[in-house]
Order: C-alpha cells, then sequence, then structure tokens
C-alpha cells in the first residue's frame, strides 16, 4: 500500500513538474514570438553592383518610433540574418525595426559602409510614415562593429542634399537615440586590444578592411581619425548608452570610456 501510495505521489509530482515546464516553456516561446509583419530585402541602394537592403520587422500595435538595427559583426554583414526573436523585447512595446544589412568588408571598405549605412537612415526617414514610424524620432541600435556604425551616425549623421535628384538623399541620416554594444571608438588608440600591433596602424585583423593604404601610416593617422567616432562628439549629439563588459578584449572597456575623448572640443560622453 505503502508503495502504491509512493507511486501515484511521484506520478502527481512528476505531472505537475512536466506541465510546469509546458507552461514555462510555451511561455518563452509565445514571448520570443510576438505578432507581427514583416517585409524582407528592401533595396535602399546599391554598391559594387549589389543591392543593399533592409527588412522591415512591425509589432502588432505599433507606438510610432523606428529602431534602425546595424546588423554588422566585424563589418560583416548578411542580408536576412536578423530574425525577429532577436528583437523581441523591443517589438512587445511596439517599436518598428529596421534590420539595415550592407555589404561585407573587404569588399566594400569601412568608409564605403558607413556612407551606405547613412543612406539607409535616409531611406527609412523619407518611408517611415509608410509604416506608422515618425521620421523625427529614429533610434539606431547594433553591437561591436555595429555599435561604431551606430556611433559613426550619432556623431556625423546629418542633413542630405536639398537639391538631390532621388529625393533619398535630401533627408537626414541622423538619429535620435542610440543604444549600443561594445562599440569600437577610437581607431588610432587601440590600448589593450588584441588586434593592436602597437605599430600606429589599422587593427590587425582589418587592414584589407580599410582599403589598401591603410598600411600607410600618414594615410591611416587620416582614415583612423575619419572612422573615429571619439573624435566627433558634440554637445547636440543624441542620447548615447553603452553596454560594455570588462573582460573584452578584442574591443577593451576604455573604448567605451569617457577619459578617452581626445578632441578638445568633446564636450559631451559617449556613454552618458
Amino acid at each position: 500500500m505503502k508503495l502504491r501510495r509512493f507511486l501515484r505521489i511521484s506520478a502527481l509530482v512528476f505531472a505537475a513538474i512536466l506541465l510546469l515546464l509546458t507552461i514555462t516553456v510555451a511561455s518563452i516561446w509565445l514571448y520570443f514570438h510576438p505578432n507581427l509583419q514583416r517585409t524582407t530585402g528592401l533595396v535602399y541602394g546599391h554598391r559594387h553592383g549589389h543591392d543593399l537592403t533592409l527588412d522591415v520587422v512591425r509589432p502588432a500595435k505599433p507606438n510610432g518610433l523606428g529602431v534602425v538595427l546595424m546588423v554588422s559583426g566585424g563589418w560583416k554583414s548578411r542580408p536576412g540574418s536578423f530574425q525577429p526573436w532577436m528583437g523581441a523585447a523591443l517589438l512587445r512595446r511596439g517599436y518598428t525595426i529596421f534590420a539595415v544589412y550592407h555589404i561585407s568588408q573587404p569588399e566594400a571598405t569601412v568608409m564605403e559602409i558607413t556612407e551606405d549605412v547613412n543612406r539607409a537612415v535616409r531611406y527609412v526617414r523619407h518611408n517611415a510614415r509608410n509604416y506608422d514610424v515618425d521620421p523625427q524620432r529614429l533610434g539606431v541600435t547594433g553591437g561591436s562593429a555595429g555599435g561604431h556604425l551606430s556611433l559613426m551616425l550619432a556623431t556625423r549623421g546629418g542633413p542630405g542634399a536639398p537639391m538631390a535628384v532621388d529625393p533619398v538623399d535630401s533627408e537626414s541620416s541622423a538619429v535620435q537615440a542610440v543604444a549600443i554594444f561594445y562599440p569600437v571608438t577610437d581607431l588610432l588608440n587601440l590600448g589593450d586590444s588584441t588586434e593592436n600591433l602597437h605599430d600606429g596602424g589599422p587593427p590587425k585583423s582589418f587592414i584589407k578592411a580599410f582599403g589598401p593604404d591603410s598600411t600607410n601610416l600618414a594615410i591611416w593617422k587620416v582614415i583612423g581619425h575619419e572612422m573615429s567616432p571619439i573624435y566627433y562628439i558634440t554637445s547636440n549629439m543624441p542620447p548615447t548608452l553603452i553596454f560594455h563588459g570588462d573582460a573584452d578584449t578584442l574591443v577593451p572597456l576604455d573604448q567605451s570610456n569617457d577619459s578617452r575623448t581626445k578632441d578638445e572640443n568633446s564636450v559631451a560622453s559617449l556613454n552618458s
């Protein structure tokens, strides 16, 4: 009798645990799969004979705000690689996500990629109202190289050409908020990065990403300065939030530390 009772209780406990696990798994699945509409492969420009594309992921209840997501790691990008579950937290709060892809380095240089993501923001702004998004309320996000590109937009994005033949090019590429992860901010001062050859040149694994002239130190100083957001901080930058771990050896924490500010005219902190 005691054995039967034990087995019945054990079966009930097992059933309860199984039910709890089922509910938990289902809840997690539902959280990361909110109701949405996805439009893929929208062409926002061209580079080296390739289409430049982005995806639009719209939540069930848009809040009128857009987040431009830089799909980039090591300045490499693969169209279609963004999955909605990655942005579930944003989508559930009503943000519309514009996942931007670019041509990967070294086929496109970082300088060209920077031009292209500026074009992407102009495209998003020009078409924002088609997706129930306020064109004057665009944020940007990304990690590592995506964080770097986000900061290039935050520090150097700006008005388009008023008389441009293509109306997209007349739009601004400025963003209104930034939330990013472990970005490269100062290519001329790589510090303790494992990419630093301590020769004054570009990151060792990304020499080709900055073009054939990047090995010329005189030219590199110009390129590195132009592609380093730290030198273009101004008092009217959008609110910027940076997440960065202190165990990062590729992009050390001091890349996100405001003590790295070199420009005498820099009066705002990157990690404000």
